[in-house]
């Protein structure tokens, strides 16, 4: 399924949203997802901030949601001793969190949502679609192959060309996903919004997998994706902005 470009003003980004599904939950402007990965350089305060600043011009509600569950088990993964992962761990999830806020702050927009994933793991809506997700990995051979995908694209990243990741690395870059995937799955029940575009700067492996399909584990129907990314500057490709 092709992306669709979406004009939007002012250029200071733009958003591709996967489907015409995709296009028509945008354009109702409900509520934006803005989900952000521990030691992701791409979401620096300045990049939050003009994020912040142009999403609210199109969305009643704007929310950032920053992974904080399983990393130190990827730290471990990658032969750290277990206090040290944990260590690690933390330091970078703080940092995370950090940078999130003053983006935020430096944005002037109030009302912006600023949540740990942890914070959701008690919500019975969560754990419903995690339990799915968990059980879609374990019977769904689709879904399983593109976040094995993923995780295997992540992991190879870190690791270095030519050095394949371990069973455990991949187990751990799968509880990762899994973690994630709730908030591509059903976040306006997880927000109690009208309905939700979820967003990030790339193309998921697990997109057409999630949003472009007609039997199993998929998004909810108020569920949008979208690649949302900084507009072209001077005839500068987008994915080489500043």
């Amino acid at each position: 399924m092709s992306e669709m470009l979406l004009s939007t003003t002012p250029a200071m980004f733009e958003a591709r949203p996967f489907s015409p599904r995709c296009q028509a939950i945008w354009r109702r402007g409900d509520h934006l997802l803005i989900g952000v990965s521990p030691g992701n350089s791409y979401f620096g305060p300045r990049r939050i901030s003009e994020l912040v600043s142009w999403s609210t011009e199109f969305f009643a509600a704007v929310d950032i949601v920053y992974a904080d569950l399983h990393v130190e088990v990827q730290y471990e993964a990658f032969g750290h001793p277990p206090e040290q992962a944990l260590r690690r761990a933390a330091k970078e999830i703080k940092a995370t969190a950090r940078r999130i806020r003053r983006g935020v702050e430096e944005s002037g927009r109030p009302g912006v949502g600023v949540r740990p994933l942890s914070s959701f793991t008690d919500d019975p809506v969560y754990q419903r679609l995690h339990r799915s997700v968990l059980d879609a990995l374990r019977t769904d051979p689709v879904l399983k192959g593109a976040a094995e995908g993923m995780a295997r694209s992540f992991l190879t990243a870190r690791l270095g060309e030519g050095l394949p990741p371990t069973e455990d690395q991949l187990a751990a870059g799968l509880r990762y996903i899994a973690a994630e995937l709730p908030f591509f799955l059903d976040t306006p029940a997880l927000l109690q919004v009208p309905s939700s575009v979820s967003c990030y700067h790339v193309q998921l492996p697990l997109t057409p997998v999630l949003f472009g399909r007609d039997a199993g584990l998929r998004a909810a129907a108020g569920q949008g994706y979208a690649v949302v990314r900084q507009a072209a500057v001077a005839g500068v490709p987008p994915h080489a902005a500043a």
